[in-house]
């Protein structure tokens, strides 16, 4: 049975960087879903007319927000060398689209807390935060203006941080889903492994590792979130049917959150290029990859993940260097030097109407 707070099983992931249009959050309710807009990378009015339109629809919605990590906005001096040392990697990049590379911006919070205020001025029923924690007072302010609050987490150690701020319920986020992860909490040293043997899915060279966070299956990380903590749980990484939908319910989730499943979707505001690379049998693997923004993510694997293995853990600034070499291969149409961001059942992810993907999870 669907939780209360979301009256559905099915939640569609708040895709940043345009995916998530309020045309996509309106078709994803009218077919008994539960959509949630994207704030990242928007200014704040950019984000309340998303809101405006949304409602103006009469859909039921919410609204995420990435949480700034301090640290990244005040790097050290090793992270800065390591920064300007990726500048002039990418610089073969830049001559290849004939752009410029920015200069290096430490100070991107994301308009944090204005977005905070205007979401406190005008309430919606729905925050989510990615990326962090967003502090018991944000918690309790949002809360008392009437918004119901998720936090996202990777590991029952960030499940018993959030739950400890006072959060309504948690999202349980697998390694297998697409785009960023979202945690917040340093990585446990990964397993002893036999001397020589791979590293199953590792970046080219070892140095970002898939599964050095979680293994198991986003059922098996729900049982491990669900001993920690009593808070509804949302399942997010590899749900693409009804069959992966009732694994996660019967695994203790009140509903789960699907992004891949929806890119293909015909309100989906993903680029074309996106969509196509989905389907395209060219691409036969996903990776977790720092290349493209600083922050592990979850990308179909091209050449520009490969080139770049040794991407520095630094966002958003990575994200703003690589943003006009993004900017130009979509233009051009260049599936290989672009973020394809998908979960590890992309090949399941079918184009069409939203209505009819909902049909099927829902049967």
């Amino acid at each position: 049975m669907p939780h209360d707070l979301f009256g559905t099983p099915v939640i569609a992931a708040p895709m940043a960087g345009g995916t998530s249009t309020p045309a996509f959050v309106g078709a994803v309710h009218r077919a008994g879903g539960l959509g949630f807009l994207a704030a990242g990378y928007k200014s704040v009015a950019a984000m309340q007319a998303d809101v405006r339109t949304t409602r103006e629809s009469g859909a039921r919605f919410g609204m995420n927000v990435f949480v700034p990590d301090p640290a990244q906005l005040t790097p050290s001096a090793a992270v800065v060398a390591e920064l300007e040392e990726y500048r002039r990697e990418l610089r073969t990049d830049a001559l290849r689209y004939g752009v410029e590379l920015p200069p290096l911006r430490l100070d991107d919070d994301d308009e944090w807390q204005a977005k905070i205020d205007a979401l406190l001025a005008d309430p919606v029923e729905l925050v989510s935060f990615a990326f962090g924690l967003p502090g018991p007072d944000v918690v309790r302010t949002l809360q008392r203006a009437g918004s119901a609050v998720l936090a996202t987490v990777t590991t029952a150690a960030e499940a018993r941080q959030a739950a400890g701020q006072g959060v309504d319920a948690l999202v349980v986020q697998h390694a297998s889903a697409g785009g960023h992860s979202s945690a917040f909490l340093p990585a446990p040293a990964p397993p002893a492994r036999p001397a020589g043997s791979p590293l199953l899915g590792s970046s080219q060279g070892g140095s970002l590792h898939d599964f050095s966070r979680q293994g198991g299956t986003t059922a098996e990380l729900l049982a491990e979130v669900r001993s920690a903590v009593d808070l509804p749980l949302v399942a997010a990484g590899g749900v693409m049917d009804a069959a992966g939908l009732d694994a996660v319910l019967r695994a203790g989730a009140v509903a789960a959150q699907l992004g891949t499943a929806f890119l293909r979707t015909d309100e989906s505001g993903a680029r074309q290029l996106h969509k196509d690379a989905l389907a395209d049998p060219h691409f036969t693997r996903t990776r977790l990859t720092r290349a493209f923004t600083g922050r592990a993510a979850r990308a179909l694997d091209n050449e520009f993940i490969r080139d770049h293995p040794g991407a520095p853990e630094a966002y958003p600034a990575v994200h703003h260097l690589t943003a006009p070499l993004r900017a130009a291969a979509a233009a051009a149409g260049d599936a290989e030097r672009v973020n394809l961001w998908a979960g590890t059942g992309w090949q399941q992810a079918e184009a069409g109407p939203v209505a009819g993907v909902l049909a099927r999870l829902l049967g």
